[in-house]
């Protein structure tokens, strides 16, 4: 389901998501009726406007997490940088996309979510982090508010060669299939190793990984290098 205040907007993302094999478009709708248009119509995964004038994407956010059933919502924005990203992921949003995102790399982030994934766009792949990383460090009360990811975490699980070039590519916002071809390995191959580094970490996501690698001193600070590096 597609949720955006743009009558355009949203059409013109329900003709390129129908172009996809194994992808229906169950509903487009706008802010107000999504909810309801949730209820009706069940569907596994929700491109969401983060920025709505009639009712804002957060609060849509909170409206269909709190449905019985709750879909797999993606924020998209048109900002690199948002300040609503930390009460995104508070509110239980599984993914970040830019509006210019390549209908490729947006098949694979609409199936990705429907497997019970997490996706985040390279160019908002720091941001989403160091956003998570604070949030969590509030709340844990080991950190001051907005305190920067800074130098290595003390300890860590023990990983190998491989899971550690894999990690740092995920915090790099970059898909298994993309990894798999930056390190010539197989995009089978390369789920084993993200698998391994969520239970290694004890986390439930690719973000809370990426956080861990972020802490581990392994993503450069720069955000030119990561995003550079992610660049498609």
């Amino acid at each position: 389901m597609v949720v955006d205040d743009e009558i355009l907007v949203r059409e013109g993302l329900r003709r390129i998501l129908e172009t996809f094999d194994g992808l229906d478009v169950v509903a487009v709708c706008s802010g107000p009726a999504a909810a309801e248009e949730a209820v009706r119509h069940r569907p596994d995964v929700v491109l969401l406007d983060l920025r709505m004038p009639d009712r804002d994407g957060l609060t849509v956010l909170g409206d269909l997490r709190s449905l019985a059933a709750p879909p797999a919502v993606a924020l998209l924005t048109t900002f690199d940088a948002d300040e609503h990203l930390d009460a995104a992921l508070r509110g239980g949003a599984t993914g970040f996309l830019l509006k210019d995102t390549p209908p490729a790399q947006l098949e694979y982030a609409v199936k990705e979510l429907a497997r019970g994934g997490s996706v985040l766009a390279p160019r908002l792949a720091r941001t989403v982090v160091r956003h998570y990383a604070d949030s969590a460090a509030r709340d844990a009360g080991s950190l001051p508010p907005r305190t920067p990811l800074s130098g290595p975490e003390p300890a860590g699980p023990e990983l190998t060669d491989r899971e550690r070039d894999v990690l740092v590519l995920v915090a790099e916002g970059l898909s298994n299939t993309e990894i798999g071809q930056r390190l010539f390995i197989g995009t089978t191959t390369v789920k084993d190793h993200v698998s391994a580094l969520l239970v290694k970490f004890g986390v439930a996501n690719r973000v809370q990984a990426a956080v861990h690698a972020h802490r581990l001193g392994l993503v450069p600070s720069d955000p030119a290098v990561v995003g550079g590096a992610a660049r498609r």
